[in-house]
C-alpha cells in the first residue's frame, strides 16, 4: 500500500510538472504573439504614414503641374 501512494504522488508530481512546464511555454508563445502584432502594427503605421506623404507629394507635383501648364497660356 505504501508504494501504491508514493508511486501515485510521484506520479501527480510528474504530470503538475508537465502540465506547469507546457502553460509555460504557452505563455512565452503568447508573449511572442503579442510582439510579434506590436511589430505588425507599428510597421502598419509607419507604412501609412509613408504612403500618405507619397501622395502629398503626388498631389503636390500635380497642382505644380497644372499651375505651371496654366500660366504658360
Amino acid at each position: 500500500m505504501f508504494w501504491i501512494m508514493i508511486t501515485i504522488i510521484a506520479v501527480v508530481g510528474i504530470l503538475t510538472d508537465t502540465y506547469t512546464r507546457n502553460k509555460k511555454i504557452d505563455l512565452k508563445r503568447l508573449d511572442k504573439e503579442i510582439e510579434l502584432e506590436k511589430l505588425r502594427l507599428e510597421n502598419f503605421d509607419k507604412e501609412t504614414e509613408k504612403m500618405k506623404l507619397e501622395l502629398e507629394h503626388t498631389k503636390q507635383l500635380l497642382l505644380d503641374t497644372q499651375s505651371t501648364s496654366q500660366s504658360g497660356k
